[in-house]
C-alpha cells in the first residue's frame, strides 16, 4: 500500500512537471492553477491503470499449473467510469498441482482447492477444499480440519464452465 502511494505521489510529480513546461513553454500565459490540476489527474490517472493493471498483476504471479476459473467485475459510482468499463475485483483459480483424484462407487472425483483473491485496499485471499464428480458435474465443498463434505451447498455446474474443464479435462 505504501508503494502506491509514492507511486501516485510520483506520477503527480511528473505531471506536474508537465504542466510547468508548457507553462513556461507558452511564456507564462496558461494559468498557474494548470499545474495542480495536471498534479491531480496524474495521480487519478495512476490509479486508474493500477485498478485495471490489478488483475493481470495478480494473473502474470501466479504458478503455471493454476488456471483462472471465474472473474468478479464491478462497479463504483464514486469511479464513474467503472459504469462504462467495470473493473475485475475479484477472481477464483485452481491449481492442478493440489489436485487429488479418487475412484469412488466407480465413478471420478476429484478433490481440489479453490484460491478466491478479491481487490481490497491490502489484497484478501481465500481458499476452500472442494469435491467434484466429474460424470454428473457436481461440485460440493469441504468444510473443517477433517474436510466434510456440505451436501446442502452441493451444485451443478455446466459441461462448457471452465471451472469443469480445469478440474476434470484430463479426467475425461
Amino acid at each position: 500500500m505504501i508503494w502506491h502511494l509514492i507511486a501516485a505521489i510520483f506520477a503527480a510529480l511528473a505531471a506536474a512537471g508537465i504542466a510547468l513546461v508548457l507553462r513556461a513553454a507558452s511564456g507564462k500565459r496558461l494559468p498557474r492553477w494548470i499545474i495542480p490540476v495536471f498534479a491531480g489527474l496524474g495521480m487519478l490517472g495512476y490509479q486508474i491503470h493500477y485498478e485495471y493493471s490489478w488483475f493481470s498483476h495478480k494473473q502474470a504471479q501466479l504458478p503455471e499449473s493454476a488456471t483462472v476459473v471465474d472473474v468478479e467485475r464491478g462497479a463504483a459510482f464514486w469511479r464513474p467510469w467503472t459504469l462504462v468499463f467495470p473493473m475485475n475485483t475479484a477472481f477464483s483459480v485452481v491449481d492442478r498441482n493440489s489436485m487429488a483424484v479418487r475412484e469412488v462407487n466407480g465413478e471420478r472425483v476429484v478433490e481440489y482447492i479453490r484460491y478466491r483473491f478479491e481487490k481490497q485496499h491490502v489484497d484478501l485471499v481465500t481458499h476452500q477444499a472442494w469435491l467434484m464428480r466429474c460424470e454428473s458435474r457436481e461440485t460440493l465443498p469441504l468444510v473443517g480440519e477433517e474436510r466434510r463434505p456440505r451436501f446442502d451447498a452441493m451444485r451443478a455446474i455446466d459441461e462448457g464452465d471452465a471451472l469443469y474443464r480445469a478440474v476434470c479435462r484430463q479426467e475425461s
